[in-house]
């Protein structure tokens, strides 16, 4: 079980007149993360310095990076980075984003001021439980919809598309521990389903377990 963040969250510091920024954004992926990155540095293409730190899951396993982006070395990237294992966070990308205040703070500042970005954005975010779970392709007749809606509440599946064709097809994410029951209920019949297809490993957010 790891945390994540709800929403993102934006925390803002100053120190000696330079302004650090920090924005904690909830990522899926690499690819996502690094578009983000290369998307906040054009933003803010007039401030000094975009240091960043993110940790993700992918294939059941966690994908670690950080950047000083021209800091002295280990007074940014890293300490940022730290904070996210620090806290168990999870699919979340922090950017602290430097206006330089003509004062220059010294490595140990350095390393106040990013720390300090960091924490404040994560102290000001809501955070969440992942769970590993499984997402699921599902068809089933329109009669039969309604009662698999309820289902799915009453269990806490989330639903996360539906089309609406000759039948319904649509796509769920369940954990793996009620992912259990699932099968058993539609093996024995206590759901009515035409056909489901098991797609990929997915990472749940569970709002309200923290």
């Amino acid at each position: 079980m790891y945390n994540t963040i709800e929403k993102n969250t934006m925390y803002e510091l100053t120190e000696k007149k330079s302004k650090f920024i920090a924005n904690l954004i909830y990522i899926e992926n690499k690819l996502y993360a690094e578009n983000k990155i290369k998307e906040f540095k054009k933003k803010f293409f007039d401030a000094r310095h975009n240091c960043y730190a993110y940790r993700v899951l992918e294939n059941n396993e966690i994908y670690e990076k950080s950047s000083d982006d021209g800091e002295p070395s280990d007074t940014a990237g890293n300490p940022m980075l730290n904070l996210l294992q620090k806290n168990n966070l999870c699919n979340v990308l922090v950017i602290v984003t430097r206006y330089f205040g003509g004062i220059l703070l010294g490595t140990g500042g350095l390393v106040r001021s990013y720390s300090g970005a960091t924490s404040g954005a994560i102290e000001k975010a809501s955070i969440i439980a992942i769970d590993i779970g499984t997402e699921f392709e599902i068809v089933l007749d329109y009669p039969n919809f309604q009662n698999f809606e309820y289902y799915c509440q009453k269990n806490n599946i989330n639903i996360t598309s539906k089309k609406y064709e000759e039948n319904i097809n649509c796509h769920i994410e369940i954990d793996n521990i009620t992912k259990e029951k699932f099968l058993e209920d539609i093996k024995n019949k206590n759901l009515n389903i035409i056909n489901y297809k098991e797609l990929n490993i997915k990472y749940i957010k569970k709002i309200g377990d923290l």
